[in-house]
């Protein structure tokens, strides 16, 4: 839980200071070494809009299938996005854009990797949506070693359970932060995000306790999915993706059973399940999905 939360959250606008002292904890959290790269926002999907207003391009390369709202964003700015399946294809783009780990499939590319495709750019910009990153090794992270002509993209709502708080950063050149920031205003972040964040970030035990935890449930994940004779294919410790030819029916199945995954158009065969909550939660997991063996 967030804990208890000040007055003057509710009752104050938020001052520059706090807002400051909020990015300095994210940046040591991710590694960066300087919190001026490092933007606060509301929520890493209102980054993803603003981008193609601050990065204006022709055309936008998107390393798929992944998260359909950088798509939609970069055609909203009138860019041509044209979607790839291999990183070497986005060196010639405007903009690359790059979701790692990727969603759905958990794909990582290296840290060497992005900053190589950032050089091959040139001009060109790199965008790096690190919504899912928190859950990965530190030196999986493009944010500590950020080239000048990319940004990453990070949530604070996956890994801490509170996406309604509405929270996200941006990691950028000090230009490019300081653009963000003008674009967002003041006061984009509420007084109850920013101290709810700045504690969070503040207790690295209780981060890397609970990347474990979340790591050992991933694994019984995959072998109550295994169990039910579907084909674990990837995922993170936040999410794992199946394939199966009768990925539809188990839609159906779970649904009716009250749980809810991921099915996607593009890809009939595959279905995302997050991890279960309560002792409860895995329990009715595995017997909707014993149901459907029996």
């Amino acid at each position: 839980m967030p804990g208890e939360i000040s007055a003057e959250a509710w009752t104050r606008l938020p001052e520059p200071a706090a807002i400051r002292a909020l990015e300095s904890a994210a940046a040591e959290a991710f590694g960066v070494p300087d919190a001026a790269c490092v933007v606060a926002a509301p929520g890493a999907q209102a980054l993803i809009q603003m981008l193609p207003r601050l990065l204006p391009a022709r055309r936008a390369c998107i390393l798929g299938l992944t998260y359909a709202e950088h798509e939609a964003c970069w055609l909203a700015g009138g860019a041509r996005v044209e979607t790839v399946d291999a990183p070497e294809r986005l060196a010639d783009a405007d903009v690359a854009v790059v979701v790692n780990p990727n969603n759905p499939d958990g794909r990582l590319l290296p840290r060497e990797a992005l900053i190589d495709l950032a050089a091959r750019l040139g001009r060109g910009s790199l965008v790096v949506d690190e919504a899912f990153m928190d859950g990965e090794p530190e030196a999986a992270s493009l944010a500590p070693a950020l080239p000048c002509n990319a940004v990453a993209l990070r949530s604070f709502g996956k890994l801490y359970g509170l996406a309604g708080l509405r929270l996200g950063f941006a990691v950028a050149s000090q230009e490019l932060a300081a653009g963000i920031r003008c674009a967002l205003g003041p006061w984009a972040v509420s007084g109850a995000a920013i101290e709810i964040g700045q504690r969070a970030y503040a207790d690295r035990p209780w981060r890397e306790a609970t990347i474990a935890h979340l790591t050992r449930d991933a694994m019984r994940l995959d072998a109550l999915l295994r169990e039910a004779g579907l084909s674990v294919i990837g995922g993170t410790p936040l999410f794992r993706l199946v394939a199966s030819p009768q990925a539809g029916n188990w839609f159906e199945r779970l649904a009716r059973a009250g749980i809810l995954v991921r099915p996607f158009p593009a890809r009939a065969d595959w279905l995302r399940f997050g991890l279960p909550g309560p002792e409860a939660d895995w329990q009715r997991l595995e017997g909707a999905l014993r149901s459907r063996r029996s």
